[in-house]
This record gives structure tokens, C-alpha cells and sequence, in this order.
């Protein structure tokens, strides 16, 4: 079977070839990973044929490796997306960088307008030499050609994304840039919604099947998608909106949502159920009522500002986004880094919840099959690893103690607090004595 591209794209039918052709790249996006390529990229093609404004092709630039410009310069960086049943090709990346190519060229271009950034969460610090140093170095270059304002836009699972993102540029500009960057360049925040697991070699095979072409670079997800934008722009953007994102004076009620329900859940379930997916995880119906539960009583109570959504519904589709079985959501994909998860989608709201006299029990459950797997995992992928691993044989205890002691996980707040405390050394003791099911019977 030959080769997607833009040579053999007349042999896939016309109903799923790409809805828009770039003519310009008005977009930089930094770790052009499977969630960009199955969330933004989609969002700004559907953005340019709703309007016909074509300037917003995509430079994707690959962080670490050369796996994804191997699978998408041979095809013309065209692939495809699968929701559900529907299978189409995504045109709205024009050009795909590998570490070493001229980056801070691409973002010090005129026509470039905005940057998106998928990097992960460890990714997020002061680094000259990693992801955020070398957005600086673009602005550097901006600065110096007068290229114009720039929006940079994180698009990562980090509770203020934006303001995060903006002070560790902070961090690396010297003052004139620094004076150029308050001037010229805006960091809106941002909350992104639609699960993508890694793409496996059966799902390849079945998009060469729905196209009638081989893709490499084919990514599989969910028909649901949600994006929220902060509504603070530096120039000239894609109309987003047009393909259905939000743009809101305040991201932070949808962010806390997002992080807390449908992260906070999927760690619960990376750390606790034993499943090699998702959807078998949630296919236990004792399983799926721990989840209600943490959502219900442990989450919900520290969310506001989300007037006129209906939460019990969006609980309800998690749900069901969770049971699906066409996804095939590695449990181990979500597992890693909890280290740097964790603080956000669990222990915030523990802590919210203590401070109004309640017990997180199920965070607290969830927190300890968390210290479990750190404990005992043959593979551990996480930037802590090294000071996660412990004892096997160590009593309960003496593993909250040692892991509760990591302060840029747990705080200098949390390991004092008596009853967060003792109430995850108490599940970790029911969790080792005996295992999940008889842990949620006495819990219940």
C-alpha cells in the first residue's frame, strides 16, 4: 500500500481529506506530540475553513527525538485523526523540526503570530538548554528582527499554565528583552480536554484500512474535544472559536475542573485498579463507584466559578469517556511522572478540603495506591525516581513518612498535617493487608 502524502492524497475519498491548505505558518507549536496533532491541530484546521483565512499552518518542533518528523516528512507532515468512527486527514501542519534545526528562526518570522506548547509538565522550568529556553531565544531573535507581538499559549496540564509559563521566561530574559517581552508578547492561559493514547500498530493498521494509504503518523482518539482559551491575545490569531473553543475572561474554574475531575481520576486509576487500560479499570463496577465517590464528595466541594455548567452531567461523561473501549488507554501511559501530577490533580484539593474540616478520604486513598506503585514499580518513569523508590518490606508508615518528606511533591504543609496523615497511612495499611477490593468494603 503506498504512502500518505500529498502525491496519493486523490486516493483517499474526498469526505476525509483535509478541510483547509495552509498557504503561510502563523503558528509554532512546541512538542508536536499525538494529543497536539489530535487536539490544536484540529482546532486551527477547522479554524481556517470555517473563515478561509489560510495564514495558520503549523511548525510543529519536536523536543527530544526525530520519531515524529520520521513519520510525517515523508508524507507531506499530512496524517490522520480517528474520533470514534470517524477517520480523516489533517492537513494544518505544514513542517515538522527535529532538535538542531533553526527553531528561533521559525519563531522570530513576521507571519508567525502564536505559539502553542505541549511539553509536558516536568518540562516547565528554567532551563536554557530544554523547551522553555529555547522559546526565549525565539523572542530574543523576535526582538532583535522587530518581527512583532507574539501569544504564547501553554496548553499543558498545569494549573495557571500561563502565568507559570510567563515567569519562567522571566527567569531567562535579560532586562531589554524582558521590556520587550512585557510589551509585546501575551501568555494566556489555557485548558485542553480530549484523551489520546499512544498510537499502537494495530491502530495504524486500521486507519491504512479507512484511508486506502499507509500513515505513520495517525493518531487515535475520542470524539469529544474541549478547549478553553484565556481571552488575552498579544496579535492576530486563528478563529478558534469558529471550531468550537471557548474563549473566556477566566480559565481557571474549567481548568481546576478538568485537572481535578478527569486527572485526579485518571491517577486514581493508574495508581489503584491494576488495569492494563482504562476502560477495564472503569468496567469494574466497584471500581467505577470509588471513582463517583472521589469525584463526588473529595472533588466536586472544591470547585466554583462554573455557573450554568452542569457538573453532574460532565462527571457522567467522564465516565463514559473512561469505560470506552475503542481507545485503549494505557494505565502505564498515565502513570508516569506522578511526581509532578500529583500536586495539582489530588493534593490541592486535599488540602482545600481539610482547611474546611473535612476528611479526603478517597484522595487519600488514591494518594496512597500512588505511594504503593512508586514503592514497588520494576519501571519507574518519573523525574523523582530516584528518591521514590524505597523498602518493599518497610511498614506503612515508615513509606508516608519517607515519601510525605519529598517537599516539592507534598509541601511543608501536608506532612504536618495529622489528619492527611494518618488517613493515607491507614490506606496504605488496607491496601497492603488486604488489597483494593477490601479497602473500599471498610472505606465505604
Amino acid at each position: 500500500m503506498v504512502r500518505l502524502s500529498r502525491a496519493t492524497l486523490s486516493r483517499v475519498a474526498p469526505d476525509a481529506r483535509p478541510l483547509a491548505e495552509p498557504r503561510a505558518t502563523g503558528v509554532v507549536h512546541l512538542g508536536i506530540g499525538a494529543f497536539h496533532r489530535a487536539h490544536q491541530a484540529v482546532y486551527t484546521e477547522r479554524a481556517m475553513a470555517a473563515t478561509g483565512d489560510d495564514r495558520w499552518g503549523i511548525c510543529g518542533a519536536s523536543q527530544r527525538s526525530t520519531d515524529v518528523a520520521d513519520r510525517l516528512r515523508p508524507q507531506d507532515c499530512l496524517y490522520g485523526v480517528r474520533a470514534g468512527e470517524e477517520a480523516r486527514v489533517v492537513g494544518s501542519v505544514r513542517e515538522v523540526l527535529v532538535p538542531g534545526d533553526d527553531l528561533a528562526a521559525r519563531l522570530s518570522a513576521p507571519e508567525a503570530a502564536v505559539v502553542t506548547l505541549t511539553i509536558t509538565e516536568k518540562a516547565y522550568r528554567p532551563d536554557p538548554r530544554g523547551a522553555i529556553g529555547k522559546l526565549v531565544a525565539g523572542l530574543r531573535a523576535r526582538a532583535a528582527a522587530d518581527a512583532g507581538p507574539l501569544t504564547v499559549i501553554s496548553c499543558d496540564n498545569l494549573p495557571g499554565n500561563g502565568t507559570i509559563l510567563a515567569g519562567l521566561v522571566a527567569d531567562l530574559c535579560e532586562p531589554p528583552l524582558l521590556g520587550w517581552v512585557a510589551e509585546n508578547a501575551t501568555f494566556p492561559a489555557s485548558m485542553v480536554d480530549r484523551i489520546v493514547p499512544a498510537t499502537t500498530r494495530a491502530d495504524l493498521d486500521d486507519m491504512a484500512a479507512r484511508l486506502g494509504v499507509t500513515d505513520l503518523g495517525a493518531v487515535v482518539t475520542e470524539p469529544f474535544t474541549q478547549w478553553v482559551i484565556e481571552d488575552r491575545f498579544a496579535g492576530d490569531r486563528p478563529a478558534w472559536e469558529r471550531a468550537g473553543a471557548l474563549l473566556v475572561g477566566d480559565v481557571r474554574p474549567y481548568e481546576r475542573m478538568k485537572l481535578r475531575l478527569l486527572n485526579g481520576s485518571h491517577s486514581a486509576i493508574a495508581y489503584l485498579s491494576g488495569a492494563a487500560h482504562v476502560s477495564e479499570a472503569v468496567g469494574d463496577p466497584v471500581f467505577a463507584g470509588f471513582l463517583r465517590r472521589l469525584m463526588d464528595d473529595d472533588l466536586s466541594p472544591t470547585l466554583d466559578g462554573l455557573e450554568g455548567f452542569d457538573l453532574t452531567r460532565y462527571k457522567e461523561s467522564l465516565l463514559a469517556r473512561f469505560a470506552n473501549p475503542g481507545l485503549r488507554h494505557r494505565v502505564a501511559q498515565i502513570a508516569m511522572d506522578g511526581s509532578q501530577k500529583l500536586p495539582q490533580r489530588l493534593l490541592d484539593p486535599a488540602r482545600e478540603r481539610l482547611a474546611g474540616g473535612h476528611e479526603p478520604r478517597w484522595i487519600a486513598l488514591a494518594v496512597a495506591g500512588w505511594m504503593r506503585y512508586v514503592t514497588t514499580a520494576r519501571d519507574l518513569s518519573d523525574p523523582l525516581a530516584d528518591r521514590l523508590r524505597g523498602d518493599e518490606t518497610a511498614s506503612a508508615a515508615a513509606t508516608v513518612n519517607r515519601l510525605m518528606a519529598i517537599e516539592e511533591i507534598f509541601g511543608a504543609d501536608l506532612p504536618g498535617d495529622r489528619v492527611f496523615r494518618a488517613l493515607v497511612t491507614d490506606c496504605l495499611e488496607r491496601l497492603d493487608a488486604g488489597g483494593l477490593p477490601a479497602t473500599l468494603r471498610a472505606l465505604d
